[in-house]
């Protein structure tokens, strides 16, 4: 099965948790809404991608680990898009679910992705217990207000900001754990794996300011230009386009060069090379509309 079937089929499966006869019907539409279609599934793409590379002995328990995350990213998006922060109204070229039902379901069924991801990594793999904690732990870690997505979101709220912290927590957190539950999944240690993460992440907070910068809302499938027009720190704003376009230049031929010796080194140094094609063709048309 091809990495995205392994996903979506992850997916699945664990939504079917939720089906309960005690569900409310609204919030058990909007669970789906929220993950279906998805965007391009980078994160569970570089989790499966880091098992395979590492060995992946334990299939089930790396596409367990890999519905996780991408729900912990949903979920962030459902509350990201919320009228308290970014008030968005679209999502992946659809209405956001605040949109879609109203604003209390949204917030619900943020909070149902997140509690879903432990129970499918607490479900996975019984054979395994160490393995599992410490995916459970290194979710936690890039999820929670001490260094995860929380704190990333938090940091708008201070009176100053952070940059560098606030990059590594709302963006980079998500790609740590990537690459460091792909490496626990199939057996190997965490540690060498989070230097990768961090490269990945930074590199994606970059392209996404300058695709927010530069490329037109109806092409992103979500408004463009909200890093001005909230006034949050972005990299076209500190370095300009064309400084930005040459940090993120650096960081990935940095990331590259980061991937610890594995079995699988040459393909996922392949798999993360043509992720840095992909991030770097970027419109330089300002955006539109």
């Amino acid at each position: 099965m091809l990495v995205g079937e392994r996903i979506e089929a992850a997916l699945s499966d664990a939504l079917l948790l939720l089906k309960s006869d005690y569900c409310p019907p609204l919030l058990g539409a909007a669970l789906p809404y929220a993950v279906f279609p998805g965007g391009a599934r980078i994160r569970p793409t570089i989790l499966l991608s880091v098992a395979e590379a590492c060995g992946d002995d334990r299939p089930a328990l790396s596409s367990a680990a890999a519905a996780a995350l991408e729900f912990i990213h949903c979920a962030s998006l459902v509350h990201d898009d919320l009228p308290a922060f970014d008030n968005a109204d679209t999502r992946r070229g659809k209405a956001t679910v605040h949109t879609a039902f109203n604003e209390p379901l949204a917030v619900l069924s943020g909070d149902s992705l997140i509690v879903l991801a432990f129970e499918v990594l607490a479900r996975a793999e019984a054979t395994l217990p160490k393995r599992n904690m410490d995916l459970i732990a290194l979710l936690a870690k890039c999820t929670g207000a001490g260094f995860g997505i929380c704190a990333g979101q938090a940091w708008e709220s201070e009176p100053s900001i952070d940059v560098q912290a606030y990059h590594r927590a709302k963006t980079g957190a998500l790609f740590i754990a990537a690459t460091q539950m792909g490496a626990v999944a199939a057996g190997h240690e965490p540690e060498p794996w989070e230097d990768l993460g961090t490269l990945i992440g930074e590199a994606f907070q970059v392209a996404d300011d300058l695709k927010d910068a530069l490329t037109p809302a109806e092409i992103m499938g979500k408004p463009a230009g909200q890093d001005a027009a909230l006034k949050r720190p972005s990299a076209v704003q500190s370095m300009g386009v064309a400084g930005a376009r040459r940090h993120l230049e650096d960081i990935l031929s940095g990331a590259i060069a980061s991937i610890p010796s594995c079995p699988g080194e040459a393909g996922l140094a392949r798999m993360v090379l043509g992720y840095a094609h992909k991030i770097m063709a970027i419109p330089t048309a300002p955006a539109r509309g």
